[in-house]
């Protein structure tokens, strides 16, 4: 294994851990019923902070909620690689072995997702539809990251023309940081919620890269 391979393990084990850290954070520490219908929020000084200082924008709102569709597409674009390969090979096992990796890091994220909505962390600061939602981690802010930045990864090996390369993973990674932004302004999350989202997110994309590297990838 070479020094990069191992720098990217260790990445991904030190973002675990830093969102660990801040999910037990927010359950123990300056709780304040801050949030919609008095609900208690962590580390609620600094959340509450941040909400106050930048407000909402429905303007952001409906921009990540675009931009998350065109992450979801990304995703499905991966998943249509893969079903074109099973068909024009014959053969599951002649799928590329990183795409079914993909898959399975795209399960993962469902499962998260599913868990933070049973296991309540934080509730939105905002009501939505008259209703009081979890909200931790941001689930739009999870998948562009991931998706986006595994897109950015794929496109680095799959395409061949250097201008047509170098313009979609710029555009991977602006949407990636639209969403992440857009998604702070727009006043639908807590500032913790989205961090948790880029570090969670952060820690299986580089998990993926540094696997890929170590085991799938022959350069």
């Amino acid at each position: 294994m070479n020094l990069k391979t191992k720098n990217a393990f260790l990445f991904s084990g030190i973002l675990f851990v830093l969102f660990a850290i801040l999910t037990v954070s927010l359950c123990l520490f300056d709780r304040q019923p801050i949030g919609p219908q008095n609900s208690e929020v962590g580390l609620a000084t600094l959340n509450g902070f941040v909400f106050n200082t930048l407000g909402e924008s429905e303007f952001w709102y409906d921009v990540t909620e675009l931009l998350g569709m065109v992450v979801l597409l990304t995703a499905g674009c991966f998943g249509i690689l893969g079903v074109y390969q099973l068909f024009r090979r014959k053969s599951l096992k002649k799928v590329d072995a990183d795409l079914y990796l993909l898959a399975a890091c795209y399960v993962a994220v469902i499962v998260l997702y599913v868990l933070f909505e049973l296991v309540v962390i934080n509730c939105r600061p905002v009501l939505e539809e008259g209703v009081l939602e979890a909200s931790y981690p941001s689930s739009h802010t999870m998948l562009a990251v991931f998706i986006m930045s595994t897109a950015a990864m794929q496109i680095l090996r799959r395409v061949n023309l250097k201008w047509l390369k170098i313009a979609l993973v710029i555009l991977s990674l602006a949407i990636l940081l639209i969403v992440v932004i857009g998604r702070l302004l727009s006043g639908v999350h807590w500032f913790t919620d989205i961090l948790a989202g880029a570090l969670l997110s952060g820690a299986l994309s580089t998990f993926y890269y540094a696997v890929c590297k170590r085991f799938l990838w022959i350069d």
